[in-house]
């Protein structure tokens, strides 16, 4: 590559988000205060965390070590390795990075909902980072299918993080909202592969990749109905499958929408046996992060 091309490329680099590249690590943020958050250093080992970006500058300080700068410096120091290293390996990665884009919304869009949407950019509110936590979701994973939505209900205006489906309606989640934009409709994320894992919500789905960062949208297709009474919609599409893995809730309606997809055919099999006696997956992976120490990245995974 020329010099002028790898001139350019840094600039990209020093432009993307901190707060996602160490997500996508797998360091996720032990508290988040404004546009501050710490971490436990992932220089060195420590138990309390003294590790901070400042995601408004997207700058970063380790108060043990003295150091900070930029995600050029932060990789250097990660890596042991020179500014050219850092670059390829970035490059390499072949990880999306997300910028701080606004999406127009069109107007026909608007008027044809009763929830009228008025912005859609990139996640950045803290209120709903802080709620992503809690559910114990990567903000590296979030970021990659989810955005974040500003929309006015009558005269009241709220922002929730918004999860798109095939017809271009939301559904929209916050700490007190979970609602949806119409057109209702499944979400569909395909590349092809021959099996494919269904889930009930986005939130299980999210949670699911975040405990298995490995398998990604060209390892596994996946489906997220956003409501069991999309199930017939989405059989059209589970019919070109040849296994079909179910994350199904463990209320009455999702072990009745199990035993039906079951009977469909030999292909299906259910996955719920991993959070017996728990709502669904993030339920589990919530009551589980409370009683066990995490890895220091703050990763679990599905054995």
């Amino acid at each position: 590559m020329s010099s002028s091309k790898n001139s350019d490329f840094l600039e990209e680099v020093k432009q993307i988000d901190l707060v996602y590249y160490l997500s996508s690590l797998g360091y996720e943020p032990i508290r988040i205060r404004g546009n501050e958050f710490w971490y436990l250093s992932p220089l060195r080992i420590e138990k309390t965390a003294s590790f901070k970006i400042n995601r408004k500058l997207n700058r970063w300080y380790d108060f043990g070590l003295g150091r900070g700068g930029s995600l050029i410096d932060l990789g250097i120091h990660l890596e042991n390795c020179s500014i050219a290293d850092v670059i390829s390996k970035i490059k390499d990665s072949k990880l999306i990075f997300p910028r701080n884009l606004t999406l127009a919304v069109p107007l026909e869009y608007r008027k044809q909902n009763k929830i009228e949407i008025l912005s859609n950019t990139s996640l950045r509110s803290v209120e709903l980072l802080e709620y992503l936590q809690h559910r114990r979701i990567a903000i590296s994973i979030a970021d990659l299918y989810c955005r974040e939505l500003t929309y006015r209900v009558k005269n009241n205006q709220y922002k929730a993080i918004g999860f798109a489906n095939r017809s271009g309606g939301f559904e929209l989640r916050n700490p007190i909202t979970k609602i949806s934009t119409s057109p209702k409709d499944i979400s569909h994320f395909a590349t092809g592969n021959r099996e494919i894992q269904v889930f009930e919500g986005f939130m299980d789905f999210l949670t699911f990749r975040t405990l298995n960062k490995q398998i990604d949208d060209q390892s596994a297709d996946f489906l997220i109905l956003n409501s069991v009474s999309l199930f017939e919609r989405a059989e059209q599409v589970l019919a070109t499958y040849d296994r079909v893995g179910l994350f199904f809730d463990q209320d009455a309606a999702g072990r009745a929408l199990t035993e039906r997809a079951l009977c469909l055919g030999a292909k299906f099999y259910d996955q719920s046996e991993l959070y017996q006696g728990y709502k669904d997956l993030n339920d589990w992976v919530m009551e589980y992060g409370k009683r066990q120490t995490l890895h220091p990245t703050g990763t679990l995974r599905i054995k």
